[in-house]
Order: C-alpha cells, then structure tokens, then sequence
C-alpha cells in the first residue's frame, strides 16, 4: 500500500463483518440504519499515519474497526502529551464533530489499522434525527469525562504503576471500546508510547500487575482478570 495517496483518497465500502462491529449502528431505526450504512466508508491506514491532524476540520466521525490509535499533541518544543488511546470498536472526535471546530489534538496509528469515518453532514442529521444515536452520544461523551478526570488523578499520584494499570483499564472500557473483548491485542513498547514510559518500566509494572493476579501477559496482548482493581490500583503511589 503507497503513502502516495491519503487516507481519504483509499476509502473503500465497509464489508458485512465490518459493519457488524460498529455498535452504534444497532442502535438505530431499521431507516437511520440504512442511512448512515450507506455514507459509512473505510480506510486501510498505515501504521504511523495521521487520522486528525491539529488545526484541520473534521469531515467525518471516527471508529476504529481494528488496530490501536493514540490520541494526543505535539509541542514545537518537542514536548508529547497522550491523552488516551483507541482501541478495536471505539469511536472518539464527537465533541469536535458537535461543534465543528477544528482538531486539538492529533490521533495517529500506532499500527496498521482500519478506521472507519461517518460523514460530518450524516453524524448531524441522526442527531437530529435519531433517540438511540444521541443516547450513544452522550454515553460516549460522559465515559470520555471520567477517562480524562481519572487520567489527571494518574499524573497526579506521579506512579508509573498506576499509570500503566489504569491506562489498560481505560482500554478495556465496555462503553468506549465494546470491540475489545477479553483480551487486548498490544505490545509492551505500543503501551510505553501510551503511557510515555520506557519499554523497559512498562515491563516492570505489567509484572507488578501480574503478580497481583489482576492480569496475565500473552505474546502480544494483555488479558484482564479485575477490571475493577486496575481502575482504583495506588499500589506504589505516594
């Protein structure tokens, strides 16, 4: 695949097993269905490639139909802050869609990935249009308050334990990500970008996690066993 052309320009028609991992779409009239099916497109991106770029206006609503994303901004002082990432079957920029402002933020693939994009135009009118669309909404955008207060909470306690347990947790988020089933599919050095640690300290807290029976590691992937601790973990906080 060549880099020669943008995301925009390689966007196909989702398949059937594509469509059928997008959650906000059983949610809607047998009509509002039809409607956003037939405006829903794909993009196979590469890994590295810019979704949303700072400054830009957004012209569609974005999913993740697989692969991992990472939300954040970029500094001219060479400073890079993450706020979260976005895994299998999570959908975000709906607070930039609703008021159609440009991004603030980057999201950028940290792997090959299939992104899906819902027009601006169409995201709208089933707003306007649609009681189970705007239900999705407002879940989507009050789980993403407590992702972000809990984030704060995490640079605060200034652990690195803490901030690896609670940033799988926010990853494992049933209304965020209902895609992820029971095991994330990520790698320890795709996780120290999430967290902005080392590869080396993201080890060392997974084997803290592991040790506390609320994980177990697998070649490439992460299985939670207590969701529950991960998101109240302090182990090693001041």
């Amino acid at each position: 695949m060549s880099k020669d052309h943008s995301l925009h320009q390689r966007r196909r028609l989702p398949s059937p097993q594509e469509l059928e991992g997008i959650p906000w779409l059983h949610l809607l009239t047998s009509a509002e269905r039809e409607k956003a099916i037939g405006q829903i497109v794909v993009g196979d991106a590469l890994a590295g490639e810019l979704i949303c770029r700072v400054g830009r206006a957004p012209t569609y609503w974005f999913g993740v139909v697989e692969g991992l994303l990472k939300m954040g901004i970029d500094s001219d002082k060479g400073f890079s802050l993450t706020f979260t990432g976005v895994s299998r079957g999570g959908w975000f920029g709906e607070g930039t869609a609703l008021k159609r402002e440009p991004y603030r933020y980057n999201v950028q693939t940290l792997r090959a990935s299939v992104v899906a994009g819902l027009p601006i135009a169409c995201f709208h009118e089933l707003l306007e249009e649609s009681i189970g669309f705007n239900r999705f909404i407002m879940n989507q955008l009050n789980e993403r308050l407590g992702q972000f207060i809990a984030a704060r909470e995490s640079e605060r306690l200034n652990s690195p334990d803490v901030r690896v347990a609670r940033s799988l947790a926010a990853l494992f988020n049933p209304v965020l990500f209902p895609g992820v089933g029971e095991v994330l599919q990520i790698t320890q050095q795709e996780l120290a970008y999430l967290v902005g640690l080392s590869r080396q300290r993201v080890n060392m807290a997974l084997q803290r996690l592991v040790a506390e029976g609320w994980i177990s590691v697998a070649y490439g992937g992460v299985r939670v066993l207590n969701l529950q601790a991960l998101r109240s973990h302090t182990l090693g906080a001041p």
